[in-house]
């Protein structure tokens, strides 16, 4: 017999979907989750939908998409979440430096303090773009065969969610993680402190080093007191160096 016992770590999952094209496959993408007890659904985008198109692939898990919340730009969305994952199959240099599997993603939820986790998915012709990519905290890739290595938004979801489905613990660890924003923020204190005594050769490399701290902040759950700790690291060794010169 199934066990229904409500599963609260799932329940702070939201699949997020970035400038989905057609409503069909925004109707498949909630039966997907909603047969994987996830039921928060964001969508990002500027368009309006054909409601009898969603409907019709959605069947009984219309009322995912009717509770929906929508958001212009994906750096909204995130908001107040405390982690994000991008999932894409394109690797590169403008992108993340390194990518997860499906089942490295449950870990890292597993790992996380409480509060929202945002599981983001681009668009069905040219899925997220390297800005969209470089606003989640760590990217996600789905292996598949190069014969024909693309999958469709839904099956994307479906597989995503089935993971979470099988291997989350039912509830989050007890830790309050900070925001996506705090570590945001935290990053450019850093960052501040490491350009006050020189340390970058170029605007690149200024960017590159914020996405990293950030990310890496977020990847590591931590608490406001450890961010805190964090940040007087880089804030104080930027003071002594600049009182030394």
């Amino acid at each position: 017999m199934a066990n229904t016992e409500k599963n609260t770590n799932l329940d702070r999952i939201e699949i997020v979907l970035v400038d989905t094209q057609d409503g069909a496959n925004i109707g498949s993408a909630c039966r997907a989750m909603k047969a994987m007890g996830i039921t928060h659904l964001t969508l990002v985008t500027s368009q309006t939908y054909d409601e009898n198109r969603v409907k019709t692939l959605a069947l009984h898990a219309f009322d995912i998409y009717e509770n929906r919340k929508e958001f212009r730009t994906l750096r909204e969305a995130l908001e107040g979440t405390v982690m994000s994952f991008a999932t894409t199959r394109r690797h590169g240099k403008e992108r993340k430096t390194s990518y997860i599997l499906p089942d490295e993603l449950v870990h890292f939820i597993n790992s996380a303090g409480e509060g929202r986790i945002a599981i983001v998915f681009g668009c069905e012709a040219f899925g997220l773009s390297d800005e969209q990519v470089h606003e989640c905290s760590r990217a996600v890739t789905i292996p598949t065969s190069e014969l024909f290595p693309s999958l469709n938004l839904s099956q994307a979801v479906q597989i995503i969610c089935y993971e979470l489905y099988q291997k989350l613990k039912k509830y989050p660890n007890q830790g309050h993680s900070v925001s996506t924003e705090r570590a945001a923020s935290a990053a450019d204190a850093c960052i501040s402190a490491l350009s006050s005594f020189g340390y970058f050769k170029s605007p690149e490399e200024v960017e590159y080093t914020r996405d990293f701290l950030r990310d890496h902040i977020s990847r590591a759950s931590m608490t406001e007191s450890e961010v805190a700790r964090f940040e007087k690291i880089f804030i104080k060794s930027g003071a002594i160096i600049a009182h030394r010169n």
